[in-house]
Formats: structure tokens, C-alpha cells, sequence
């Protein structure tokens, strides 16, 4: 169990699960550029992201709501938790009570993200480590979730299945790990760079695994002492 003093964002893991040096230039180093793509995502969560509880037909609809795991040391905030009514032929999953409300309850996170799903699983661990937050604050049982994708508007769901859970914890288990080393990783250069906010400060095809930032900063220093050089 961790204390509320190391909780750490559940966004971080998407981030760390995505590319490894994103999260260390932007949550150790305190690296962040926006682009075209991170504005659209940033507007998209700002119309959801405002506390309200409402009703939606028959599901009670919670936004902007806070999570937190100490068994896994996270915190966060979910875009939308809805709250399915639970039928009394709902077999095992009895769901639970909410104050002020009668029957039974079923939590299903869901997510707002531009763009469309991933190929990787980046989206789903950060869904999930809801999820898991949500089952240890409420004792509750969550096994699906949803993504609300801008792009293609219209919802993904999520089966939280033991395989998604495992890699979320470890991945969890990495992310505390990682920050207390405070090691930033080697740049590699992939096509998901191209669309990276924090291309220009990773600099991965000028910085490679191949390629020491030392040995950049000398051909710079070299280069820029032969110009010189080369001036009448």
C-alpha cells in the first residue's frame, strides 16, 4: 500500500506505456509543447471535464469524478463514471448501493480521447487503472468500460480481463520504479514521433540509441568552431 504522499497520475501510464522517454521528458523533466492534436484533446476534455451528476435515461451519470488506488499508488480523474441499474437476475455482479438512491449500482468508466483507438494498449491500461481504482474505493466489481473516440464519435469498450489487469499493475509497478530512479531513457525514433508534441525537445533522430547526446553537442561545437574558421 502506498501512501497518499507517492500516489502518482493514472495519465502517466498511458504516457509510459506509449513511449517511455515521453513520460520522463514530460513528468521529470517537465518537458511539454502543445500541437494541433493536443489542443483538440485538451478542448475535448475541457467540455466534459466539469463536476456534474445527472441522469441519462436509466444510468446515473457521474463526471469529472476523483479516483485514487493505494494499492496501487495512483490518482486521476475520470471524464465519466456511469452507473448501470444492476437487475435482480444479475447473477453474481450485485452491484452496489449509492447514497440517496434505491437499488443496485454497476460502475462503467468511460474515457474521452480525439482521434481513434490505438494499436497499441496506451488507451486501455489508463481505462483500466480506473477501473481497479474503482473497485478498491466502492468494494464494487467493474469489468467493462468505454472510450469515446472523436474522430470516429462513437464508443470502444473495454473488457477488463485478467491479462489487461496483470499489465496494468505491472505497468503501475514500473511507473513508481521509474520515477524514483528519475531516468530519463534513450531516444528511438519510430512513426509514432511524428505526431509527438515533444518531437523538438526529444530531438530522437538527432539523439538515437546509437547516438550519445554528447557526442551531438561535440559535431555541434565542432561544426560551429569550423564556420568560423572558414570566415574571412
Amino acid at each position: 500500500m502506498y501512501s497518499e504522499d507517492e500516489l502518482l497520475p493514472i495519465s502517466a501510464l498511458q504516457h509510459l506505456e506509449f513511449c517511455p522517454r515521453q513520460w520522463a521528458l514530460m513528468y521529470l523533466e517537465n518537458v511539454w509543447d502543445e500541437n494541433e492534436l493536443t489542443a483538440q484533446g485538451r478542448i475535448m476534455h475541457e467540455l466534459v471535464d466539469r463536476p456534474s451528476r445527472e441522469w441519462q435515461g436509466d444510468i446515473f451519470v457521474a463526471r469529472s469524478l476523483r479516483l485514487r488506488s493505494l494499492r496501487l499508488g495512483l490518482t486521476g480523474i475520470a471524464d465519466v463514471v456511469e452507473f448501470h441499474p444492476v437487475t435482480p437476475d444479475g447473477g453474481s455482479d450485485r452491484g452496489i448501493a449509492l447514497p440517496g438512491l434505491d437499488g443496485l449500482w454497476r460502475p462503467y468508466p468511460v474515457e474521452y480521447k480525439r482521434g481513434r483507438p490505438k494499436l497499441s494498449a496506451c488507451d486501455e491500461v489508463q481505462l483500466c487503472a480506473q477501473a481497479l481504482s474503482l473497485e478498491e474505493m466502492l468494494k464494487a466489481s467493474v469489468p467493462l468500460g468505454a472510450f469515446f473516440y472523436g474522430q470516429p464519435r462513437r464508443r470502444h469498450e473495454v473488457i477488463f480481463d485478467s491479462t489487461l489487469r496483470l499489465k496494468t499493475e505491472a505497468l503501475a509497478l514500473r511507473l513508481h520504479s521509474l520515477t524514483m530512479t528519475g531516468t530519463t531513457p534513450e531516444a528511438e525514433y519510430t512513426r509514432k514521433c511524428r505526431s509527438c508534441s515533444i518531437y523538438e525537445w526529444c530531438r530522437p533522430k538527432s539523439i538515437g540509441r546509437k547516438k550519445s547526446a554528447r557526442r551531438y553537442l561535440e559535431l555541434i561545437c565542432l561544426s560551429d568552431k569550423y564556420s568560423e574558421e572558414q570566415e574571412p
